[in-house]
């Protein structure tokens, strides 16, 4: 890589980080006030003896439809030949990698598990390569259709959701979770998927130091790799999707020489290359080609 690459990609990194930085900021925001009116709330019921009946985790209503085949068939197929142009692509930050850490399994193959919310814009680009790494491995049902806040920052950005998704694969095992939709209420967002307890221990453990870098503790996305490797905020920034629809994102996946393709693209090719580290190189299509081993250098997991 040449010394102005390396520069603009060091450049890339540092703006990315101040968008993130940013949005945390607004989210640590969001829930203090939150928590505020909860407890105003729990104050006010006790003090003129409310009773709120029922229990459990609430549910709201997706803010998402299906997510169409004119969006699903273009992300999922694109080309192996287009995959292997882009190998490495231009990805901002690539997932951090443990050590030492026992492999995160479901029904004895590697899991994946993804926290995010609808509202949140670094949830909207990273889902676009996650769907198509893992579409390598297997096949999801019942993805859906959504675009982040239109009041955060990079607003409306077109993606899909794992609300209500999914995933059969005899590779790799997927769970997905959205926190919230990207509908306001009060002063946040509605809620929408709760974490069972292991997923939220797994939040708890892996999204602060030092398994993620100090700045990044917290952020979503958060994805687990097997326990193996780790993404807590976005691989490239969402405002490479600005503006435009999601077909036309889908569509920009099988063109080399898009910027789209080689964030999105690039970085499904370095998840790829995790999982077929720890599925052992199967399906053997999919982990011998260029597009995957040109990360080979870069992302070794360690056992």
């Amino acid at each position: 890589m040449s010394k102005s690459s390396r520069q603009a990609q060091q450049r890339a990194r540092e703006a990315l980080e101040v968008q993130r930085r940013t949005a945390k900021a607004r989210r640590q925001r969001m829930t203090a006030a939150i928590t505020a009116i909860v407890a105003v709330v729990v104050v006010v019921g006790t003090l003129v003896g409310v009773k709120v009946a029922g229990g459990g985790s609430h549910t709201a209503a997706a803010a998402s439809g299906l997510a169409p085949a004119s969006m699903v068939t273009p992300l999922t197929t694109v080309p192996a030949t287009v995959l292997d142009q882009v190998g490495t692509g231009q990805v901002t930050t690539l997932p951090s990698l443990t050590t030492g850490q026992p492999m995160l399994t479901d029904g004895g193959k590697p899991l994946v598990v993804y926290v995010g919310a609808e509202y949140c814009p670094f949830c909207a680009a990273e889902r676009w390569s996650m769907v198509q790494a893992l579409s390598r491995f297997g096949t999801f049902s019942n993805l859906g259709q959504t675009h982040s806040s239109s009041t955060d920052v990079f607003p409306n950005t077109a993606t899909l959701s794992f609300h209500g998704a999914t995933y059969s694969s005899q590779y790799v095992a997927f769970q997905g979770v959205e926190t919230t939709t990207n509908q306001p209420q009060g002063s946040g967002y509605a809620p929408l998927d709760k974490p069972t307890a292991q997923q939220q221990q797994l939040l708890d453990k892996y999204n602060a130091a030092p398994f993620v870098p100090a700045s990044d503790a917290g952020s979503i996305p958060f994805v687990d790799l097997g326990n193996k490797a780790l993404v807590s905020g976005s691989s490239f920034s969402p405002q490479l999707l600005a503006g435009k629809s999601a077909d036309q994102i889908a569509a920009a996946l099988s063109n080399p020489s898009d910027p789209i393709a080689k964030a999105v693209d690039g970085t499904a090719n370095a998840l790829t290359a995790l999982l077929c580290q720890m599925t052992n190189g199967q399906p053997g299509n999919v982990c011998a080609t260029p597009a995957v081993t040109a990360y080979q250098s870069t992302l070794h997991v360690n056992n």
